[in-house]
């Protein structure tokens, strides 16, 4: 009788803990003027995050996704001190303005509440730094979300070079990314206002795109320092864009490799795609799924279709609650990972200080600004 009684408890005691990592992550939205937050209201239903409060002060556009989404108005709250008091989420995504992204970490990370933002991370060093000492201070996750993250090419391509050592060391890397521009592709006014102001955004295509380009090579580059930051900017359609710039060049010169970014509100189409070339062989990700690879010791390049990543690495989203939940720990230069946007944003402000002086700038003159 006794054993029974204690292989029934034990029974009890295993679905206790596996209802408990099923249950789903309680998220809290801030700011609904990011175009982005389309795929977390749009996306289906899996039981894995259940939102439970939206601060958004803006009362017609809270109105207006409601009306997309079935969304209860009851559960938007005018500001996040509100929202977090009512709805006590155990972690926010922010969709709002990238200086507001502080401000968020600000109002979570005292109350041991994990934050995942668009990207980039922040606006500047100084407000990036700021959020690391937040961060590490109480002890929360701060995790920066990019489409690229999650495409299996991006990751097959690390595990081509760093893993199975297919094209040797890299020498340079080459990123094409950003599309028509946000007018011209239809950006919502609520998010044209603040991604067109060089202060909500930091600048324009530079910050927008730039970014990937910056976060996939630190990854790439296993968080190596580079030696210095080259950028050109330019304003190719003042009449649309007459704040930021619409063009950016970046070159990011490591000791043995060079990395060259083309960020563009002027491609005819849009794109995020990245051309890795080692000592001996290269890696082409046209896309998200679409590959190409010549190896060392071949003379003939191969196309194939990138492997599916693992369900729990699948989505921003997913990967959030894994992460919450201890299952995944990410490592320092992961892609989400905090050190890795920080050093995100020193290129894209010493990028953005080198357009506007016209001059290279060596990474050892970055300050920390905490």
């Amino acid at each position: 009788m006794k054993t029974k009684i204690f292989f029934v408890l034990a029974a009890l005691a295993f679905s206790f803990v596996v209802s408990a990592q099923q249950k789903p992550l309680r998220i809290g939205v801030v700011g609904l003027t990011h175009d982005h937050i389309h795929g977390l209201l749009g996306r289906k239903v899996k039981g894995d995050i259940d939102i439970v409060g939206i601060a958004e002060p803006n009362a017609e556009l809270a109105k207006k996704y409601a009306n997309i989404y079935g969304l209860d108005l009851k559960m938007v709250y005018p500001s996040i001190d509100e929202m977090i008091l009512k709805t006590k989420p155990e972690a926010v995504m922010a969709y709002n303005d990238v200086f507001g992204h502080l401000e968020v970490v600000e109002k979570c990370a005292p109350k041991g509440i994990h934050v995942m933002v668009e990207k980039p991370l922040a606006v500047s060093v100084k407000h990036a730094e700021r959020m690391k000492y937040l961060a590490k201070k109480y002890n929360i996750h701060l995790l920066t979300n990019y489409e690229t993250s999650w495409y299996p090419s991006t990751n097959n391509a690390y595990e081509l070079i760093n893993s199975e050592k297919a094209i040797g060391e890299i020498r340079k890397i080459v990123f094409q990314t950003g599309h028509q521009g946000p007018v011209e592709i239809g950006c919502s006014k609520e998010f044209l206002a603040w991604l067109t102001d060089p202060v909500l955004n930091g600048s324009g295509a530079l910050y927008d795109f730039g970014c990937y380009g910056a976060n996939i090579s630190s990854w790439l580059m296993k968080g190596e320092s580079p030696v210095s930051v080259t950028a050109v900017t330019h304003t190719n359609k003042p009449q649309i864009y007459p704040k930021v710039d619409d063009e950016a060049t970046i070159i990011i010169q490591y000791p043995r490799s060079q990395v060259v970014i083309q960020a563009s509100w002027n491609w005819p189409y849009n794109r995020k795609d990245m051309q890795i070339y080692g000592q001996s062989g290269f890696v082409n990700c046209a896309n998200a799924n679409d590959m190409m690879i010549l190896k060392s010791g071949s003379n003939i390049a191969q196309t194939f279709s990138a492997s599916a990543l693992p369900n729990d690495r699948r989505d921003a989203f997913s990967y959030f609650l894994n992460v919450v939940r201890g299952n995944i720990i990410p490592q320092q230069n992961d892609l989400s990972a905090l050190e890795n946007n920080v050093t995100t944003v020193k290129i894209l402000e010493a990028a953005k200080k080198s357009a506007e002086t016209g001059k290279t700038v060596d990474w050892i003159s970055i300050p920390e600004n905490k």
